[in-house]
């Protein structure tokens, strides 16, 4: 990219910009989650098991791990606005075959494109990284991750109200309809961006490999969040069952504590302009430090009558999710920090050990809750929290 060209992106990023980049992440994330809440009413549709309605978020998953891997480091090789757009005519077109599925094999194959099609979102992030000028990357990268997260964050409080009220496939309609008005707005106001690379398909792929090697940093930041991401998973996966079992309490109320994470995700553009202002390496410290210290408070639970309990259940929520969102954000600067014309790759193999941590952490999570009960899933998660902060703090006397 040539120095007028990023002058002209980087003056041409303004605020309604930042916010669409945002939205554009947020709606394409969410995609992969709406189809949590409306298991239930999915099998009684299909008259299937809950067993194998279950393979419905599952394949959204592995399509989305699998995309990340395979489609995110096209945007190295190629104009990531056109990629941002043809990515988001398929999600459209995925959404819409999830909608219309007249059984549950052709939902399953839409979900798994679903899944595809939905990393997306993780074209649109480092978009958002190459268009910022580098002493506001940090809470321009926030604000965008912000967006992302608030998707996952409310998806299933969305979709379990519109499920319950209108039906499932009603949900895919809107979700459809809110793509494709967000990709047309994103293809109109986003400039071209000039190719990092113009080596083969196979050799981009292969380079994956060559740049794990080759930076530590990236392999610190993708360890020690894939940590935060098994203890942030574990929660959110067991939290249903916990309320459920202990308080009697339905999953609309569960659902109701995303409303809690989306307001501790809303203060990572803070974060953001920490990273830029004392660098990023020690908010990840203390983004690992909060989470840490977030779940660690709920051992004391027991002690504590039922409405005390649960008033710390959501203090820890804003506090934990708070602290991932600070770290990731920190950790996507360090990392993009580090090549630019390899922007894209590198953040693929960042979210691909995030989503390792992810799957790790639900299940673990289940097991612990299983075995042990609630006070099993707050030691994974203190314990995966303080993992981080370990791999952090060995690295304090480094910019990295």
């Amino acid at each position: 990219m040539s120095a007028i060209q990023t002058q002209t992106q980087n003056e041409s990023l303004s605020t309604p910009l930042v916010f669409t980049l945002a939205a554009g992440a947020g709606l394409s994330v969410a995609s992969i989650y709406y189809s949590q809440p409306m298991l239930d009413i999915i099998s009684k549709e299909f008259n299937a098991g809950i067993g194998a309605v279950g393979m419905v978020p599952m394949l959204t998953q592995a399509g989305y791990a699998l995309g990340i891997l395979l489609l995110a480091p096209l945007g190295d090789r190629h104009d990531r606005r056109t990629i941002i757009f043809i990515k988001g005519l398929l999600l459209v077109a995925a959404l819409l075959l999830c909608g219309f599925s007249g059984g549950l094999s052709a939902l399953l194959v839409a979900s798994f494109i679903t899944g595809l099609t939905a990393t997306v979102a993780q074209d649109i992030v480092p978009a958002s990284a190459a268009l910022a000028p580098e002493h506001r990357r940090g809470k321009i990268v926030g604000t965008v991750m912000t967006g992302l997260l608030v998707g996952i964050l409310l998806s299933r409080v969305v979709s379990g109200v519109v499920a319950e009220y209108f039906g499932w496939r009603t949900l895919y309609m809107i979700a459809a309809l809110a793509v494709l008005l967000i990709t047309l707005t994103l293809w109109r106001v986003l400039p071209r961006f000039a190719p990092g690379t113009s080596v083969s398909y196979p050799r981009l792929l292969l380079s994956l490999v060559h740049l794990w090697r080759h930076h530590q940093t990236l392999r610190r930041a993708a360890l020690a969040q894939g940590l935060l991401s098994v203890a942030f998973s574990a929660f959110w996966s067991t939290l249903a069952l916990m309320l459920s079992d202990r308080f009697h309490l339905d999953s609309a109320v569960a659902g109701a504590f995303g409303l809690a994470g989306a307001a501790g995700a809303m203060a990572a553009p803070l974060a953001g302009s920490f990273a830029d202002r004392i660098g990023p390496a020690r908010v990840t410290q203390a983004g690992a430090a909060l989470v840490t210290i977030s779940f660690a408070l709920m051992f004391l639970l027991p002690l504590l009558p039922m409405p005390a309990q649960l008033a710390l259940i959501v203090v820890c929520t804003i506090g934990f999710d708070l602290g991932v969102q600070a770290t990731l954000v920190a950790h996507q600067t360090l990392v993009y920090g580090l090549a630019p014309e390899a922007r894209s790759r590198l953040n693929a193999l960042l979210f691909t050990v995030v989503f390792i941590g992810m799957a790790t952490g639900a299940a673990l999570g289940s097991l612990a809750l299983a075995h042990w009960g609630w006070n099993g899933v707050v030691a994974l998660a203190t314990l995966a929290g303080a993992a981080a902060l370990a791999v952090r703090l060995a690295s304090r006397h480094l910019k990295n």
